[in-house]
């Protein structure tokens, strides 16, 4: 792969991208706590609280495409100050929504603000990928996402009482917080724009797309295939873990100490990301993602099948197997060749859309059968990330 930005240019880029993976947890981690606030305020049923989910992860198959093309036409960061502006706007009207009490306009807000997170996860996690060393991208793009994690222990902190309070003044302060953070990157990028113009591996990056040359390759499948179902069970987990701590089979916590509790969901992440960018310096990055999927799918089988505070355990302890999940695939999957990046990021992008699948079909099952044999459905996502891993194993074309 060819070498990346002058060493200046490189720490500004990771001191930049550092913040687009926060706010991106941070504003991921807000969207999952309106679907306990609607179960438990306004008593929707789980299909329909779900919703949020589906039109936040739709965006990934609806627009992933067309922005995959922008990219390639821009590059890597005026395509991420693109994104940033139109979450900002897409916050302004969510709050709007939330003021009013608009379920579709909150939907619209939602599939706004995930178009703009579309253009973060295509740019800034290929940009991590390719600018730079290629046996470091792994360590990279985990001890990036380690940071992501960190936005989304922050987010059910600070918005607990938003889970709990009226619609009014109280749901407000989590999306205005999110709302600052998102217009002071957006003139960061702006200002740094022109950051990746000498970088080489950047500019062959974004000068193809050609997604029928992407999806013959055979190990690229296999990821979408694996993200999709990744990101379906940790979406449905996260969206679903405050109502299971709130049953009475559970802990029957409290609606403000369960969502607190979710936390220590995304703290797990946050631990094992960080630990994971070590120990990819030192492993076969199949290896783990093998042992953390099979994990993950023991632990949510536990807590399916049983309840109380084994089931509650295992069920927060999923989160710390989750960790390393999405950037291994991600790394996985992409091809080595960096003029291949863009194209592939778009499928794997698209991939996301299990988001939106799976929590949907969740919903449907605990609204007839319980909360509890609904989380059978991550199990099995979680033996389809174990099956891409094994497909790995042995490949000469990993990166480390």
């Amino acid at each position: 792969m060819t070498a990346g930005p002058a060493p200046i240019a490189a720490r500004r880029l990771f001191r930049l991208s550092v913040g687009v993976f926060a706010i991106g947890g941070f504003v991921t981690s807000l969207v999952s706590l309106l679907v306990p606030r609607l179960t438990a305020l306004y008593g929707s049923s789980y299909s329909h609280a779900l919703l949020v989910q589906m039109a936040f992860y739709l965006s990934y198959l609806l627009f992933a495409v067309p922005i995959g093309r922008i990219i390639t036409r821009h590059g890597y960061m005026r395509s991420a100050m693109i994104g940033l502006a139109i979450m900002s706007a897409a916050t302004v009207l969510l709050l709007i929504a939330n003021a009013m009490r608009l379920f579709p306009l909150l939907l619209l807000a939602l599939l706004l603000l995930s178009c703009g997170i579309t253009f973060l996860q295509i740019a800034s996690n290929t940009v991590v990928a390719v600018v730079g060393r290629a046996d470091g991208a792994a360590f990279r793009l985990n001890l990036l996402q380690g940071c992501n994690s960190a936005g989304t222990i922050a987010a059910p902190l600070f918005g607990a009482a938003f889970l709990t309070e009226g619609v009014g003044a109280e749901g407000g302060p989590p999306f205005l917080f999110a709302l600052l953070i998102l217009v002071v990157l957006t003139i960061s990028y702006a200002r740094n724009r022109r950051l990746l113009d000498t970088a080489p591996a950047a500019k062959v990056a974004v000068g193809r797309f050609d997604l029928l040359s992407a999806i013959r390759d055979r190990k690229l499948v296999w990821g979408m295939a694996a993200i999709f179902a990744y990101v379906g069970a940790e979406v449905s987990i996260g969206a679903l873990l405050a109502n299971y701590l709130m049953q009475p089979g559970t802990l029957h916590a409290r609606a403000a100490i369960a969502a607190r509790m979710v936390s220590l969901y995304w703290t797990g992440a946050m631990v094992g990301r960080f630990a994971g960018s070590i120990l990819m310096r030192r492993v076969t990055p199949s290896t783990p993602l093998l042992i953390v999927a099979l994990c993950a799918a023991g632990l949510t089988a536990i807590a399916a099948g049983g309840g109380g505070l084994s089931g509650s355990v295992a069920l927060i302890a999923v989160g710390l197997c989750n960790s390393i999940m999405y950037p291994t695939v991600y790394v996985l999957a992409l091809p080595a060749q960096a003029e291949r990046a863009t194209s592939a990021a778009t499928l794997l992008c698209m991939a996301v859309v299990g988001g939106a699948v799976i929590p949907m079909l969740c919903g449907e099952i605990a609204d007839r059968a319980g909360l509890g044999p609904s989380l059978f459905v991550p199990v099995l996502c979680y033996l389809v990330v174990a099956a891409f891993a094994v497909s790995c194993s042995g490949r000469n074309s990993e990166r480390a």
